[in-house]
């Protein structure tokens, strides 16, 4: 169907991908082929009928414009200054016939080809009419094979050829004709297959690279190149529209009567997606012009493919994605993922379309549909395991590539396998069932052999429709199914980790409630103590109340100051209790409370004249007791000496310096008051030896500052 070569050697079809067919040294013979030297201007090596279409026999040495003339050979050089490929002009022959003028770059020089026209070129206006009445029809196509159809019918009328072939590479390099546009004379290959030894890969590299190839008569004679390449450096023609094609390649359009050929790539997001085959049963050009205008149309036949094939792409994934959700939103939370994806097993083998699917996790296997035994799933999923990258694995022709699976390729020709790593890994395998399948193909694809003494490969002889029985295949998964399996791994993953969340959720929300018991415990009984202490201490103030206005008046001053003592470590025990219920308390927070309290205690006058500045400092509750006690007695002190009962102002600072902190009680009162035998004396002495710490006083002028330094964390009682 295409370009295909001989070779010698053992039999061996990989031969034709290594014909270097872009230097055959000849052309084919409807036109003329010059190679210039470097500066645009002399004729350095030439092919083609030179004396029927020149009048000369050879132009080598001469000046390019003693043959097309000034104007062409300007225009020529313009094109190629300008670094491209491109058309030079008209340049009407000795033999009456009008000829197109192409340049094109070479490393050495321009090579400019001289190809004969239509004699009847389309006027402009008419061709470009014609492609936008065509391309609006590709438009119009709502699927990627409607697209072809109206392809072909539209290749057929631009071109005139009998018959046009939209012809599809598939995954092995093999190709079908996907759509058909034909006159009644001639076969039809419609469906049929191609094997892909029929086009080589430098063939499909160069269909890449100069989208079309045309052979106007199978029947032609190469015409070589003159002078010979110098130190065995032929001349690239890669890009040539002349240049001479395989002649196995022209024995294979013979044997399928075809006369005239033409090949347009399809090129989509820069691969060749396929070809637009042209066949007559008669000589045929296709000139410059029609394969300009063939060559853009195939560029909106491959911009349609690409459109409609990415239409049926996006609705295929819209769909399975309201799938996905709908079954990832019905999986219940409070089970193991395994077991919530085997409750459901039937709706997971139909989100891909899978004929069965078999689940994986640790010791179990869940099995649904015609899956394959245990023993051959879990041996599956190693394998699947196994396999580099994070994609799914997709295969539609498994014991090719996992000759295990060929003892259950009826139940499972297809798989599509991904594994799910995690705390509980499991892997999912979906199976799709052997489908018999009837390939015709173009002529028996292992027909081509060798024979005679030199080896020379033939092409397949025939290319009647002939059928292969193909077994160990499945229907084949979509790039969108394949898609849907990737997300759904994702899904299920993120599932996996909300559920897992959730659960520890539960659990440290039900200790939460279990801790929470047991502080309600705690502060039942600390409120039952502090109850009790309260209660205590009232009775005992209540006590001294009573005894000091049924004594003298020098022991009823003792038991007052006794009775405000005992207030104050009410005070200081109330306040602790009310401040905190944990085994350490923020000493700023506390002090600053306790002083609001023992201000609002002693008077608004009082209370105004007190100011504090506190860091924030964190000690254990039984030392903040101690140091609370310790602040209300200096306190205590100040009021009644420093300002002899009158209100005045007391500073209190608290700061953390190291592991220790220091306490700074201080008026600016009359000063003296710092010793004495008293109770106050006597308890505060003994609160600071509790604490291990230094009580000092110094001269503050006026009054006095009270300073206690003690360590943070050391135990009461050190």
């Amino acid at each position: 169907m295409t370009e295909t070569l001989a070779a010698a050697g053992p039999l061996d079809l990989t031969d034709c991908d290594r014909e270097a067919i872009h230097v055959p040294e000849a052309i084919q013979p409807h036109g003329l082929l010059l190679v210039l030297d470097a500066d645009g201007r002399t004729v350095s090596r030439e092919a083609g009928r030179l004396r029927q279409v020149t009048g000369r026999d050879s132009w080598l040495g001469r000046h390019i414009d003693d043959l097309l003339g000034q104007e062409t050979g300007a225009r020529l050089r313009a094109v190629a200054g300008a670094g491209g490929d491109g058309f030079a002009g008209r340049w009407r022959a000795v033999n009456g016939l009008e000829y197109d003028v192409v340049v094109r770059g070479g490393a050495a020089g321009p090579i400019v080809e001289v190809e004969q026209s239509s004699q009847g070129a389309q006027p402009g206006v008419e061709l470009i009419s014609r492609l936008d009445a065509a391309g609006a029809a590709l438009e119009r196509a709502g699927t990627v094979r409607a697209v072809c159809e109206r392809a072909a019918e539209a290749f057929r009328a631009l071109t005139g050829f009998d018959r046009i072939m939209i012809y599809r590479f598939l995954e092995d390099a093999a190709g079908q004709v996907v759509a058909e546009a034909r006159s009644p004379e001639v076969e039809s290959f419609q469906n049929h297959h191609f094997p892909a030894t029929d086009i080589p890969r430098q063939a499909r590299a160069l269909y890449l690279r100069n989208p079309v190839r045309v052979i106007p008569d199978s029947h032609y004679a190469p015409l070589p190149l003159h002078p010979p390449a110098v130190d065995g450096d032929p001349l690239d023609m890669s890009d040539c529209g002349l240049r001479s094609v395989s002649p196995v390649h022209l024995q294979y359009l013979r044997n399928m009567g075809v006369r005239a050929s033409a090949s347009v790539s399809i090129i989509v997001d820069g691969e060749l997606w396929g070809l637009v085959a042209c066949h007559s049963a008669r000589p045929q050009l296709l000139p410059f012009e029609l394969r300009t205008a063939a060559t853009n149309l195939a560029r909106s036949l491959a911009r349609q493919i690409k459109a409609k094939g990415d239409a049926e792409l996006y609705r295929e994934r819209i769909r399975l994605r309201q799938v996905e959700d709908d079954f990832v939103g019905r999986l219940p939370a409070d089970r193991p993922l395994d077991q919530s994806l085997a409750d459901r097993g039937r709706d997971l083998a139909d989100i891909v379309d899978a004929d069965s699917l078999a689940i994986v996790a640790g010791d179990k296997i869940f099995r649904f549909g015609s899956a394959p035994p245990e023993s051959a799933v879990r041996r599956m999923a190693e394998w699947v395991i196994e396999q580099p990258g994070l994609r799914p694995l997709a295969s539609h022709a498994l014991s090719a590539v996992h000759p295990e699976a060929e003892a259950w390729r009826t139940e499972a020709s297809g798989l599509l396998g991904l594994h799910l790593q995690g705390e509980e890994p499991l892997t999912l395998l979906w199976f799709r069932a052997e489908i018999v399948e009837k390939v015709r193909w173009a002529g028996n694809p292992s027909t081509a052999v060798k024979s005679g003494p030199a080896g020379v490969l033939t092409p397949r002889a025939s290319v009647e429709a002939w059928s292969e029985t193909v077994r160990g295949r499945s229907r084949r998964w979509s790039p969108s199914q394949i898609e849907s399996a990737l997300r759904l791994r994702d899904a299920l993953l993120d599932f996996a980790a909300v559920t897992r969340l959730r659960s520890l959720n539960r659990t440290l929300r039900a200790s939460l409630d279990e801790r929470d018991l047991r502080l309600e415990q705690q502060e039942f009984l600390i409120r039952e103590v502090n109850h009790r202490v309260q209660n205590s201490l009232t009775l005992v103030s209540s006590f001294l109340g009573l005894q000091a206005r049924q004594t003298d008046p020098a022991a009823r001053d003792q038991l007052l100051e006794a009775r405000r003592r005992v207030r104050a470590v009410s005070m200081v025990h109330s306040r602790l209790y009310r401040a905190e219920a944990s085994s350490s308390v923020d000493l700023s927070r506390y002090f600053a409370e306790l002083i609001d309290d023992l201000g609002g205690s002693m008077g608004a006058d009082w209370s105004a004249r007190l100011e504090h500045d506190l860091a924030p400092v964190r000690v254990e509750a039984g030392r903040a007791v101690t140091l609370g006690l310790i602040l209300t007695e200096l306190i205590i002190n100040a009021q009644k000496y420093a300002y002899d009962g009158e209100p005045g102002p007391i500073l209190i600072c608290l700061e953390e310096n190291a592991e220790a902190l220091r306490l700074v009680v201080e008026d600016s009162g009359k000063g003296g008051h710092k010793s004495g035998g008293g109770f106050g004396s006597m308890l505060i002495g003994s609160l600071v030896g509790q604490l291990g710490g230094e009580l000092d006083y110094h001269d503050a002028r006026p009054g006095l500052r009270a300073v206690l330094k003690a360590p943070i964390d050391r135990s009461p009682g050190g």
